[in-house]
């Protein structure tokens, strides 16, 4: 793992951790947060079409094990879903507002920790998917710090928790790194088709279903747009 390498994956973490700090002195408003939420679709979206999806198929890995790498993909995010519902659930009959808290923490850990497994396994795809990933991801990243102010995160345990974020992310994108690096076009088709069903899953029932709980405007939808331009031009321009 060469130095430029090590700095890339450290660029979701920096962003994590700069989202939390802002979030600690500024609330933005949920229309804004909703408008952050689509152009954050509209990049991973992008980067599912652009990068993933045609680096999957250079992996020229059979198309089975593609099929079968996105179903467990599907039923692993299935499950995370099931189990936050599930302990959020639970904390709601027993009346506890930290369980929710707390569960929704935890799943948000597992989340991270699955983009960071995605970056490292992009980066041992080769070429430039790493990168791309990485910086795709970061907005996502980005809107996660901000998101974690609430009734019962703000101040310094924001900062932590963001910083905590950060370091999970980097430390599983070189985990993912270090596993897959020299592992056949067949594991690391496997492990990319697994990823591409995990960022499907953050589009479709995370960022999405949560930018559409306040009233929608307009101009949402050119915003999740420009998401989708905006990565593309980084990746037609290098």
């Amino acid at each position: 793992m060469n130095a430029h390498m090590l700095l890339t994956m450290a660029i979701p973490a920096l962003v994590c951790l700069g989202g939390g700090l802002l979030a600690a002195v500024w609330s933005p408003s949920h229309q804004i947060r909703s408008l952050i939420q689509h152009f954050a679709a509209g990049v991973v979206l992008a980067a599912l079409a652009v990068e993933l999806l045609p680096e999957i198929g250079r992996e020229h890995a059979p198309g089975l094990v593609l099929m079968g790498a996105f179903a467990l993909g599907s039923l692993f995010m299935y499950g995370i879903k099931l189990w936050t519902m599930r302990m959020e659930h639970q904390a709601s009959v027993a009346g506890d507002v930290s369980g929710t808290s707390t569960g929704l923490l935890l799943a948000t850990f597992i989340d991270v920790a699955t983009d960071g497994f995605i970056i490292g396994a992009g980066f041992a795809a080769g070429g430039e998917t790493g990168t791309i990933l990485a910086l795709g991801l970061s907005v996502e990243l980005l809107f996660l710090g901000l998101a974690l102010a609430s009734g019962t995160v703000s101040g310094r345990r924001i900062i932590v928790i963001s910083g905590a974020l950060g370091i999970t992310v980097l430390a599983f994108s070189m985990l993912g790194n270090l596993l897959l690096s020299g592992a056949s076009p067949t594991v690391i088709g496997g492990t990319l088709a697994f990823s591409a069903a995990a960022l499907l899953y953050l589009v479709t029932e995370e960022l999405l279903i949560e930018a559409h709980t306040v009233a929608e405007k307009p101009v949402s939808t050119l915003v999740l747009f420009s998401g989708f331009l905006a990565f593309w031009g980084i990746q037609l321009f290098g």
